[in-house]
């Protein structure tokens, strides 16, 4: 059978940089070892199936794969999909005014607003469907750095420290101390596994120092165990990175922005809206946003 595909660049409005994505929109009667062996193929970060939902109230239901495993929730598959949909079923009215629209994944209904204006890329947001939650807190600082080919003194500033924090999926958040270190990092495959959290780790290394003028946060992502050497852009981990900054940083009651760069070591950079509101010092809701250019479209025969 031939189906539909589209790739899509994420958190970027630049063709060729952000985060790629491939969404499959023709996915009845595909199987889930023939989901997993079509996002090998495309072997990228993440790869979409866009499904019915399970309640014809919600627009439609997402799975999510990486080249070696199914994930439960992740950003910018979220972001690319819910722009590609708005795009496909209403268009026109896309240019008009936001489109809502309420995707099914496995951590729940994940309620998402695409806007495409004249002259501008499209854009999505989405609210997450949980606020993250401290997992743990990391092991040794020490074993940390040399999984990461770093010094134990480049690992935390200020008042940051690393820490295990999931809004669905679980990271090791490391702090980096300078943006020298932070791009330095080069994981150690025999150390990597061992010096952070799960079956399946994953590493955010994060600095306050940053490349781009009106970013906040420098961020890199490492995860070889999901096949990920590297990732350009990770909305899954900017989510949970809510829980960070209230930590660490305290932030007062109100609305706050972060804006996150990503994969700039990678020749891709990617900005992530990362908004925060809090309330009597407790984070009460978030959301993930960037922009979304589509690159390629095609027919996958499967």
């Amino acid at each position: 059978m031939r189906r539909s595909f589209y790739t899509l660049d994420v958190f970027t409005d630049t063709p060729f940089e952000g985060n790629p994505l491939a969404v499959v929109t023709d996915c009845q009667g595909l199987s889930e070892s023939a989901m997993q062996a079509i996002a090998r193929e495309f072997n990228l970060s993440e790869t979409v199936f866009v499904l019915e939902p399970h309640d014809p109230v919600n627009t439609a239901r997402l799975r999510i794969f990486t080249p070696t495993r199914e994930l439960p929730f992740a950003g910018h598959p979220t972001i690319g999909a819910a722009v590609l949909i708005a795009q496909l079923r209403a268009g026109d009215m896309m240019a008009r005014e936001d489109v809502v629209l309420m995707l099914e994944e496995q951590v729940g209904v994940i309620a998402c607003t695409a806007r495409k204006r004249q002259g501008r890329a499209a854009q999505a947001r989405f609210t997450l469907p949980h606020l993250p939650h401290h997992v743990s807190d990391a092991r040794d600082a020490a074993n940390i750095a040399a999984a990461l080919g770093l010094h134990a003194s480049d690992i935390g500033f200020d008042e940051h420290r690393p820490s295990v924090w999931s809004a669905g999926n679980p990271f090791t958040f490391v702090p980096i101390a300078s943006l020298e270190a932070l791009q330095t990092a080069k994981p150690n495959a025999a150390l990597f596994a061992s010096a952070f959290e799960g079956a399946r780790p994953a590493a955010y290394l994060y600095s306050k120092e940053v490349m781009r003028e009106g970013s906040d946060v420098h961020a890199r992502m490492f995860a070889p165990g999901l096949g990920i050497s590297e990732d350009p852009a990770t909305g899954s981990a900017a989510a949970a990175f809510a829980g960070v900054a209230l930590a660490f940083e305290a932030p007062e009651d109100g609305d706050h922005l972060l804006v996150i760069e990503q994969g700039f070591e990678m020749h891709r950079p990617s900005i992530i809206h990362l908004r925060m509101s809090v309330e009597n010092g407790a984070l009460t809701e978030a959301s993930i946003g960037g922009s979304v250019v589509q690159v390629s479209q095609g027919l996958l025969s499967a």
